[in-house]
């Protein structure tokens, strides 16, 4: 009788904390881990592929806009290696938080660029990403206080 009332009590405790979407337990916690987990692999997908591939082959398309804009070759390698890292970042857990918020700044750096130079022509496209960005960045920020451990421990070594 006693296991009764402490798991029935347990589940009624359970049921009435929020779902913490890193961490839970709970059916909808995990469902919750594996969407947030389905949508890093995608972002993940999207930056190194579709993103970060065509600046770094050189793709005619990228190297027009970066030429465009007077950055030439260089800007189109540095901001596709800031893409590529940030896209495999996604996927290392200790990592997924900064990368998130990192390439949230750069997609905030790429709405002021297609404001500025392309007259707002697909500005919209940064905007959208940033929203699963920050998602990403805010359901996974209990990594970055092992970040900072990870940091502050490889400092003492040196």
């Amino acid at each position: 009788m006693s296991e009764t009332t402490a798991s029935g009590s347990t589940a009624a405790s359970a049921s009435s904390r929020p779902v913490v979407i890193g961490e839970s337990a709970t059916a909808r916690g995990r469902r919750a881990r594996i969407a947030l987990r389905g949508l890093q692999v995608l972002l993940a997908l999207f930056y190194v592929i579709a993103s970060a591939l065509p600046k770094l082959i050189a793709h005619p398309t990228a190297a027009e806009g970066f030429n465009e804009m007077g950055w030439g070759s260089t800007g189109m390698y540095v901001i596709g290696a800031l893409e590529l890292a940030g896209g495999i970042a996604l996927l290392i857990p200790v990592l997924q938080s900064v990368a998130a918020l990192a390439l949230s700044g750069l997609m905030v750096g790429a709405f002021v660029v297609t404001l500025t130079y392309f007259n707002g022509e697909n500005a919209a496209t940064p905007l959208i990403l940033i929203v699963p960005l920050a998602l990403i960045a805010w359901a996974r920020r209990g990594h970055n206080a092992e970040l900072l451990r990870l940091l502050r421990l490889e400092r003492r070594r040196a």
